[in-house]
């Protein structure tokens, strides 16, 4: 399952995945990973909580982010939920391939809950993205 958390700048997404990410990681029976570019998160998230940090596997394209995410579920079936925070800053702004990379990564990721920041309006997004806000 997918769930995107979309709005600009400074509307509070990162908040809301945080305390996401705080209420997962209390009642996960397997792993939580968040993955952001940078280490912002380092000190808000629980130690428990796997921190991936995207820069540092050269993740900079929507396919790179498929195959690391690909990767993760593939060298662990414990993972229940993947947090991402500023998912425009590690692919970019085409929102095409974001879209065509969201359907990609919701067939292998049937059993797993996957949450991602949108820092952009819900009305820039095309109906392929849209899809995915609950």
């Amino acid at each position: 399952m997918i769930n995107l958390i979309p709005g600009k700048k400074g509307t509070g997404k990162t908040k809301v995945l945080v305390d996401a990410i705080v209420k997962a990681s209390e009642n996960a029976t397997g792993y939580v990973v968040c993955i952001e570019r940078g280490m912002k998160l380092t000190y808000d998230i629980p130690s428990k909580v796997r921190l991936v940090d995207a820069e540092e596997y050269g993740i900079t394209s929507y396919d790179a982010f498929y195959g690391f995410v690909a990767g993760l579920l593939a060298g662990n079936y414990d993972i229940q939920e993947i947090y991402v925070d500023g998912i425009l800053r590690i692919g970019g702004r085409n929102f095409d391939e974001f879209g065509a990379m969201l359907d990609k990564v919701a067939v292998i990721a049937k059993d797993v809950k996957l949450t991602f920041t949108v820092s952009a309006d819900p009305e820039e997004l095309p109906a392929k993205v849209k899809n995915y806000i609950k």
